[in-house]
Protein backbone atom coordinates (compact mmCIF):
# COMPACT_ATOMS: atom_id res chain seq x y z
CA UNK A 1 0.00 0.00 0.00
CA UNK A 2 2.61 2.65 0.97
CA UNK A 3 4.73 1.54 -2.24
CA UNK A 4 1.42 2.16 -4.00
CA UNK A 5 0.95 5.62 -2.67
CA UNK A 6 4.67 6.40 -3.43
CA UNK A 7 3.82 5.56 -7.04
CA UNK A 8 1.06 7.89 -6.88
CA UNK A 9 2.88 11.10 -5.57
CA UNK A 10 5.47 10.48 -8.04
CA UNK A 11 3.08 10.61 -11.05
CA UNK A 12 1.35 13.77 -9.83
CA UNK A 13 4.66 14.88 -9.16
CA UNK A 14 5.63 14.10 -12.81
CA UNK A 15 2.52 15.16 -14.18
CA UNK A 16 3.14 18.56 -12.47
CA UNK A 17 6.67 18.66 -14.18
CA UNK A 18 4.93 18.31 -17.39
CA UNK A 19 2.17 20.92 -16.81
CA UNK A 20 5.14 23.60 -15.94
CA UNK A 21 7.35 23.03 -18.74
CA UNK A 22 4.24 23.12 -21.16
CA UNK A 23 3.27 26.42 -19.71
CA UNK A 24 6.96 27.50 -20.36
CA UNK A 25 6.63 26.50 -23.77
CA UNK A 26 3.81 28.90 -23.85
CA UNK A 27 5.39 31.41 -22.60
CA UNK A 28 8.94 30.51 -24.79
CA UNK A 29 6.07 31.37 -28.42
CA UNK A 30 4.84 34.18 -26.16
CA UNK A 31 8.13 35.37 -26.08
CA UNK A 32 8.73 35.28 -29.78
CA UNK A 33 5.25 36.12 -30.46
CA UNK A 34 4.59 39.59 -28.42
CA UNK A 35 6.31 43.11 -28.27
CA UNK A 36 6.24 46.30 -29.71
CA UNK A 37 5.44 44.84 -33.37
CA UNK A 38 3.45 41.90 -32.80
CA UNK A 39 3.76 38.70 -34.97
CA UNK A 40 1.40 36.19 -35.81
CA UNK A 41 1.52 32.26 -34.25
CA UNK A 42 1.66 31.73 -38.44
CA UNK A 43 4.24 33.94 -38.79
CA UNK A 44 6.46 32.43 -36.33
CA UNK A 45 6.24 29.00 -37.99
CA UNK A 46 6.68 30.34 -40.97
CA UNK A 47 9.69 32.06 -40.63
CA UNK A 48 10.94 28.47 -39.60
CA UNK A 49 9.64 26.38 -42.58
CA UNK A 50 9.27 29.07 -45.41
CA UNK A 51 11.50 31.84 -44.44
CA UNK A 52 11.37 34.65 -46.88
CA UNK A 53 13.88 37.05 -45.97
CA UNK A 54 11.14 39.61 -44.83
CA UNK A 55 10.57 42.14 -41.72
CA UNK A 56 8.76 39.91 -39.66
CA UNK A 57 10.94 36.64 -40.01
CA UNK A 58 13.93 38.64 -39.55
CA UNK A 59 12.45 39.96 -36.43
CA UNK A 60 11.80 36.04 -35.43
CA UNK A 61 15.03 34.63 -36.08
CA UNK A 62 17.43 37.27 -35.24
CA UNK A 63 15.98 39.25 -32.25
CA UNK A 64 13.11 37.16 -30.68
CA UNK A 65 14.13 33.89 -30.92
CA UNK A 66 17.36 34.28 -29.71
CA UNK A 67 16.20 36.63 -26.53
CA UNK A 68 13.53 33.58 -25.51
CA UNK A 69 16.20 30.97 -25.70
CA UNK A 70 18.53 33.06 -23.55
CA UNK A 71 15.25 34.12 -21.30
CA UNK A 72 14.78 30.44 -20.72
CA UNK A 73 18.86 29.58 -19.96
CA UNK A 74 19.31 32.42 -17.50
CA UNK A 75 16.09 31.70 -15.92
CA UNK A 76 16.62 28.15 -15.40
CA UNK A 77 20.70 28.67 -14.40
CA UNK A 78 19.95 31.06 -11.85
CA UNK A 79 16.78 29.12 -10.27
CA UNK A 80 18.94 25.74 -9.38
CA UNK A 81 21.70 28.28 -8.32
CA UNK A 82 19.66 29.58 -5.88
CA UNK A 83 18.25 25.98 -4.92
CA UNK A 84 21.48 24.82 -4.02
CA UNK A 85 22.87 28.02 -2.60
CA UNK A 86 19.95 27.49 -0.07
CA UNK A 87 20.54 23.20 0.48
CA UNK A 88 24.24 25.09 0.94
CA UNK A 89 23.75 27.61 3.39
CA UNK A 90 20.54 25.92 4.64
CA UNK A 91 19.33 30.04 4.32
CA UNK A 92 15.81 30.30 2.91
CA UNK A 93 17.00 34.04 1.52
CA UNK A 94 20.31 33.07 0.08
CA UNK A 95 20.67 32.95 -3.51
CA UNK A 96 23.28 34.05 -6.29
CA UNK A 97 24.03 37.18 -4.80
CA UNK A 98 24.74 35.55 -1.75
CA UNK A 99 28.05 34.82 -2.36
CA UNK A 100 28.75 37.61 -4.38
CA UNK A 101 28.90 35.86 -7.35
CA UNK A 102 26.24 38.40 -9.12
CA UNK A 103 28.63 41.92 -8.27
CA UNK A 104 31.96 39.98 -8.15
CA UNK A 105 31.18 39.00 -12.26
CA UNK A 106 29.55 42.71 -12.66
CA UNK A 107 32.89 43.99 -11.38
CA UNK A 108 34.74 42.44 -13.74
CA UNK A 109 32.81 43.05 -16.53
CA UNK A 110 33.21 46.77 -15.33
CA UNK A 111 37.23 46.56 -14.96
CA UNK A 112 37.58 45.04 -18.70
CA UNK A 113 34.98 48.19 -20.15
CA UNK A 114 37.04 50.47 -18.11
CA UNK A 115 40.57 49.34 -19.39
CA UNK A 116 40.06 48.17 -22.86
CA UNK A 117 37.75 51.37 -23.59
CA UNK A 118 34.89 48.66 -25.35
CA UNK A 119 31.42 47.72 -24.84
CA UNK A 120 31.32 44.33 -26.56
CA UNK A 121 29.22 41.86 -25.27
CA UNK A 122 31.51 38.82 -25.44
CA UNK A 123 33.92 40.99 -23.63
CA UNK A 124 31.06 40.96 -20.72
CA UNK A 125 29.97 37.08 -20.83
CA UNK A 126 34.52 36.25 -20.82
CA UNK A 127 35.09 38.92 -18.22
CA UNK A 128 32.21 38.19 -16.23
CA UNK A 129 32.15 34.35 -15.86
CA UNK A 130 36.19 35.12 -14.74
CA UNK A 131 34.43 37.46 -12.00
CA UNK A 132 32.21 34.61 -10.81
CA UNK A 133 34.69 31.84 -10.62
CA UNK A 134 36.88 34.51 -9.16
CA UNK A 135 33.85 35.06 -6.47
CA UNK A 136 33.62 31.92 -5.90
CA UNK A 137 36.99 30.87 -5.22
CA UNK A 138 37.53 33.87 -2.50
CA UNK A 139 34.26 33.18 -1.02
CA UNK A 140 35.25 29.22 -0.20
CA UNK A 141 38.83 30.29 1.18
CA UNK A 142 37.44 32.79 3.45
CA UNK A 143 35.07 30.33 4.51
CA UNK A 144 38.01 27.72 4.93
CA UNK A 145 40.65 29.84 7.27
CA UNK A 146 41.38 28.96 10.59
CA UNK A 147 41.58 25.29 10.42
CA UNK A 148 37.92 24.38 11.04
CA UNK A 149 35.69 22.37 9.38
CA UNK A 150 33.39 24.75 7.05
CA UNK A 151 29.62 25.87 7.95
CA UNK A 152 27.08 27.39 6.72
CA UNK A 153 26.99 30.40 8.40
CA UNK A 154 31.00 31.35 7.13
CA UNK A 155 29.87 30.75 3.80
CA UNK A 156 26.91 33.37 4.57
CA UNK A 157 29.14 35.74 6.03
CA UNK A 158 31.78 35.30 3.68
CA UNK A 159 29.90 35.87 0.18
CA UNK A 160 27.33 38.83 2.03
CA UNK A 161 30.53 40.92 2.84
CA UNK A 162 32.38 40.04 -0.54
CA UNK A 163 29.04 41.17 -2.28
CA UNK A 164 28.74 44.26 -0.40
CA UNK A 165 32.79 44.82 -1.01
CA UNK A 166 32.32 44.10 -5.10
CA UNK A 167 29.26 46.13 -5.34
CA UNK A 168 30.67 49.19 -3.83
CA UNK A 169 33.72 48.70 -5.90
CA UNK A 170 31.23 48.35 -8.76
CA UNK A 171 29.66 51.38 -7.88
CA UNK A 172 32.93 53.33 -7.40
CA UNK A 173 34.56 53.28 -10.64
CA UNK A 174 31.07 53.84 -12.43
CA UNK A 175 31.07 56.81 -10.73
CA UNK A 176 34.75 57.78 -11.94
CA UNK A 177 34.08 56.88 -15.41
CA UNK A 178 31.02 58.30 -16.72
CA UNK A 179 31.20 56.89 -19.90
CA UNK A 180 31.44 53.43 -18.48
CA UNK A 181 28.18 54.29 -16.31
CA UNK A 182 26.43 55.45 -19.56
CA UNK A 183 27.43 52.57 -21.47
CA UNK A 184 26.90 49.55 -18.76
CA UNK A 185 23.90 50.67 -16.76
CA UNK A 186 21.56 48.95 -18.77
CA UNK A 187 23.36 46.03 -18.52
CA UNK A 188 23.60 46.26 -14.73
CA UNK A 189 20.10 46.37 -14.12
CA UNK A 190 19.93 42.75 -16.17
CA UNK A 191 18.85 42.98 -19.65
CA UNK A 192 18.18 40.73 -22.28
CA UNK A 193 18.33 43.20 -25.27
CA UNK A 194 20.59 42.59 -28.07
CA UNK A 195 22.05 39.01 -27.04
CA UNK A 196 22.40 36.98 -30.09
CA UNK A 197 22.60 32.76 -30.15
CA UNK A 198 26.57 33.48 -30.77
CA UNK A 199 27.02 34.60 -27.12
CA UNK A 200 24.61 32.22 -26.04
CA UNK A 201 26.52 29.04 -27.57
CA UNK A 202 29.72 30.49 -25.91
CA UNK A 203 28.07 30.09 -22.64
CA UNK A 204 26.08 27.03 -23.30
CA UNK A 205 28.88 24.52 -22.34
CA UNK A 206 28.85 25.75 -19.31
CA UNK A 207 25.27 26.14 -18.53
CA UNK A 208 24.70 22.33 -19.31
CA UNK A 209 27.59 21.60 -16.94
CA UNK A 210 26.43 23.24 -14.36
CA UNK A 211 22.88 22.10 -15.13
CA UNK A 212 23.65 18.13 -14.63
CA UNK A 213 25.75 18.67 -12.02
CA UNK A 214 22.58 19.91 -9.91
CA UNK A 215 20.80 16.86 -10.96
CA UNK A 216 23.54 14.67 -10.49
CA UNK A 217 23.99 16.67 -6.30
CA UNK A 218 20.40 16.25 -6.13
CA UNK A 219 20.09 12.95 -4.25
CA UNK A 220 23.29 14.27 -2.11
CA UNK A 221 21.37 17.52 -1.36
CA UNK A 222 18.59 16.03 0.66
CA UNK A 223 21.21 14.27 3.21
CA UNK A 224 22.83 17.25 3.44
CA UNK A 225 19.44 19.11 4.50
CA UNK A 226 19.24 17.13 7.35
CA UNK A 227 21.88 18.67 8.85
CA UNK A 228 25.93 18.59 8.54
CA UNK A 229 26.41 16.01 11.56
CA UNK A 230 23.74 13.53 10.44
CA UNK A 231 24.90 13.47 6.46
CA UNK A 232 28.74 13.13 8.12
CA UNK A 233 27.18 10.18 10.24
CA UNK A 234 25.74 8.27 7.27
CA UNK A 235 28.87 8.43 5.27
CA UNK A 236 28.51 11.23 3.00
CA UNK A 237 32.08 13.59 2.19
CA UNK A 238 30.51 16.67 3.38
CA UNK A 239 33.46 18.97 2.39
CA UNK A 240 33.45 17.52 -1.55
CA UNK A 241 29.57 17.99 -1.48
CA UNK A 242 30.44 21.61 -0.36
CA UNK A 243 33.10 22.26 -3.02
CA UNK A 244 30.90 20.64 -5.94
CA UNK A 245 28.00 22.95 -4.74
CA UNK A 246 30.02 26.09 -5.28
CA UNK A 247 31.50 25.19 -8.49
CA UNK A 248 28.23 24.26 -10.05
CA UNK A 249 26.33 27.28 -8.31
CA UNK A 250 29.38 29.35 -10.03
CA UNK A 251 28.41 27.67 -13.18
CA UNK A 252 24.92 28.56 -13.65
CA UNK A 253 24.97 32.14 -11.96
CA UNK A 254 28.25 33.31 -14.16
CA UNK A 255 27.09 32.22 -17.00
CA UNK A 256 23.27 33.38 -16.28
CA UNK A 257 25.24 37.08 -15.59
CA UNK A 258 27.37 36.71 -18.44
CA UNK A 259 24.65 36.56 -20.84
CA UNK A 260 21.89 39.11 -18.97
CA UNK A 261 23.63 40.71 -16.20
CA UNK A 262 22.95 40.71 -12.36
CA UNK A 263 18.99 39.70 -12.12
CA UNK A 264 18.31 39.58 -8.48
CA UNK A 265 15.42 37.46 -6.89
CA UNK A 266 14.66 34.47 -9.84
CA UNK A 267 17.27 32.46 -7.60
CA UNK A 268 15.51 33.49 -4.29
CA UNK A 269 12.26 33.17 -5.27
CA UNK A 270 11.60 30.05 -7.74
CA UNK A 271 13.15 27.06 -4.78
CA UNK A 272 10.62 28.26 -2.28
CA UNK A 273 8.17 28.17 -4.77
CA UNK A 274 8.88 24.62 -5.95
CA UNK A 275 8.77 23.51 -2.17
CA UNK A 276 5.48 24.69 -1.72
CA UNK A 277 4.33 22.57 -5.32
CA UNK A 278 6.31 19.51 -4.58
CA UNK A 279 8.04 19.56 -0.86
CA UNK A 280 11.17 19.05 -0.11
CA UNK A 281 12.58 16.39 -2.03
CA UNK A 282 15.62 17.60 -4.39
CA UNK A 283 15.60 15.37 -6.85
CA UNK A 284 12.24 16.78 -7.98
CA UNK A 285 13.04 20.33 -6.56
CA UNK A 286 15.57 20.96 -9.00
CA UNK A 287 14.03 19.89 -12.14
CA UNK A 288 10.86 22.18 -11.13
CA UNK A 289 13.32 25.10 -10.15
CA UNK A 290 14.73 25.35 -13.58
CA UNK A 291 11.43 25.00 -15.53
CA UNK A 292 9.83 27.72 -12.88
CA UNK A 293 12.58 29.79 -13.60
CA UNK A 294 12.68 29.89 -17.46
CA UNK A 295 9.02 30.01 -16.91
CA UNK A 296 8.92 33.56 -14.61
CA UNK A 297 11.61 35.13 -16.55
CA UNK A 298 10.11 34.70 -19.85
CA UNK A 299 6.71 36.08 -18.38
CA UNK A 300 8.89 38.82 -17.00
CA UNK A 301 10.68 39.63 -20.15
CA UNK A 302 7.22 39.61 -21.96
CA UNK A 303 5.89 41.99 -19.12
CA UNK A 304 9.09 44.15 -19.56
CA UNK A 305 8.07 45.22 -23.09
CA UNK A 306 4.29 46.50 -22.81
CA UNK A 307 5.23 48.47 -19.30
CA UNK A 308 5.63 51.39 -20.31
CA UNK A 309 4.62 52.59 -23.95
CA UNK A 310 7.36 51.95 -26.88
CA UNK A 311 9.89 51.84 -24.24
CA UNK A 312 11.47 48.58 -22.77
CA UNK A 313 12.75 48.13 -19.34
CA UNK A 314 15.22 46.12 -18.11
CA UNK A 315 13.80 42.63 -17.24
CA UNK A 316 15.98 42.75 -13.90
CA UNK A 317 13.88 45.85 -13.05
CA UNK A 318 10.55 43.58 -13.52
CA UNK A 319 11.64 40.70 -11.88
CA UNK A 320 13.01 43.09 -8.47
CA UNK A 321 9.69 45.01 -8.61
CA UNK A 322 7.67 41.62 -8.25
CA UNK A 323 10.43 39.83 -5.89
CA UNK A 324 10.73 42.67 -3.15
CA UNK A 325 7.37 42.13 -2.25
CA UNK A 326 7.84 38.20 -2.19
CA UNK A 327 10.92 38.65 -0.18
CA UNK A 328 9.21 40.73 2.75
CA UNK A 329 6.52 37.99 3.22
CA UNK A 330 9.08 35.21 3.09
CA UNK A 331 11.13 37.00 6.07
CA UNK A 332 7.84 37.55 7.80
CA UNK A 333 6.82 34.32 7.44
CA UNK A 334 10.05 32.80 8.59
CA UNK A 335 9.95 35.10 11.55
CA UNK A 336 6.21 33.44 12.52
Amino acid sequence: MEVKLLSISSNFKFAGLVLIGLLAFAAFVGSVMFGVVHISFQSVLEAFYFFDGSREHMIIRNIRLPRAVIAAAVGSSLAVAGCLMQALSRNALAGPELFGINYGAALTAVLASFWLGTTSLQLYAWSSLIGAAAAGIFVFLLSSTGGQPISSVKFVLAGSTLNLLFASMTQGILIVNEQSLDTMRFWLAGSLTGRDLNLFLQVLPYLLIGLIGSLALSSYLNIFSLGEDVAQGLGQRIRMIKILCVIVTVLLAGSAVALAGPIGFVGMAVPHIARLLIGSNYRWIVPYSALLGALLLLAADIGARFILVRQEIPVGVVTAFFGAPFLIYLAQRKER
